[in-house]
């Protein structure tokens, strides 16, 4: 069985930082592009990030460029999203997913893009 389980998520003041990890069994992870995906309330998912199965080469969406880092640890099946100078709008459960090959794809950003999804931390951003 695949599993794909995020922790790190909390409550942080706008300004500050946090580290969301995703760790990956039941899959050969570094088979597999990853990628940070968001979802606020009454609103769509949101592609953030994605990184390569080698983590040669990253993708960001707008709102996370210059902000958030993507990384991997491929020794233990682990994915990262170092998120910097949060804002209250940052504020979202944050979901990790593989993808359906080793690359970030031309839809890297949408959800059949992906599959395998874990089931999402809290990310909350106080003003």
């Amino acid at each position: 069985q695949v599993q794909l389980v995020e922790s790190g998520g909390g409550l942080v003041q706008a300004g500050g930082s946090l580290r969301l990890s995703c760790t990956a069994s039941g899959l050969t992870f570094d088979n597999y592009a990853m990628g940070w995906f968001r979802q606020a309330p009454g609103k769509e998912r949101e592609g953030i990030s994605c990184i390569w199965w080698s983590g040669e080469a990253t993708e960001y969406a707008d709102s996370a460029k210059g902000r958030f880092t993507i990384s991997r640890d491929n020794a233990k099946n682990t994915l990262y999203l170092q998120m910097n100078s949060l804002k209250p709008e940052d504020t979202a459960m944050y979901y990790c997913a593989a993808g359906v090959t080793g690359y970030c794809t031309d839809s890297w950003s949408l959800r059949g893009g992906y599959k395998y999804w874990g089931q999402g931390t809290q990310v909350t951003v106080s003003s």
